[in-house]
């Protein structure tokens, strides 16, 4: 089997345990507070990794969509499936919890990246983008939604309802 053929089922197997791990997602409540982060986690993952593959510092030479210079299925999919999971068992965390349980999801991240950066086409790491860059950038990015669901879950509870 071609390397190439390896990669693309690799990027179809990803794709389908996506949409089954959305299926799953959408079942728990508050599923508004989840779709929040899903789209939120989507924008920002687009967003930040155009950036850098524009740079420079990071290619991906295979991909599913041959028109996106992204990894579509990880910026839209993957990723932001990953960061409900983590806002699910963080709700009722302190920022201990939280702070830890973002090192529970990005250590295996970064882990795996490596290793399909160092054995597949799937992504290239350049200009001194290494694993560890991966790793702050997506424990930040965990942060960063999970600060900002703290922040619509307290705006929707000071809003007074209407009489």
């Amino acid at each position: 089997m071609k390397k190439q053929s390896i990669e693309m089922n690799i990027l179809r197997f990803l794709l389908v345990f996506s949409i089954i791990s959305i299926i799953n997602l959408i079942r728990k409540l508050p599923v508004k507070d989840w779709l929040i982060i899903f789209l939120l986690k989507g924008v920002l993952s687009s967003v930040l990794d155009t950036f850098v593959v524009k740079k420079g510092y990071i290619k991906y030479p295979v991909t599913l969509l041959k028109s996106v210079n992204i990894s579509f299925g990880f910026d839209y999919l993957l990723y932001p499936i990953t960061c409900v999971y983590y806002n699910q068992i963080t709700k009722s965390s302190n920022i201990f919890g939280i702070l830890i349980k973002a090192l529970y999801f990005s250590i295996p991240m970064a882990v795996i990246e490596h290793f399909l950066e160092k054995k597949t086409d799937l992504i290239e790491f350049k200009k001194g983008w290494t694993s560890f860059t991966s790793f702050c950038t997506m424990t930040i990015t965990f942060l960063i939604s999970r600060s900002i669901i703290a922040l619509v879950k307290k705006a929707d509870n000071n809003l007074v309802p209407e009489n």
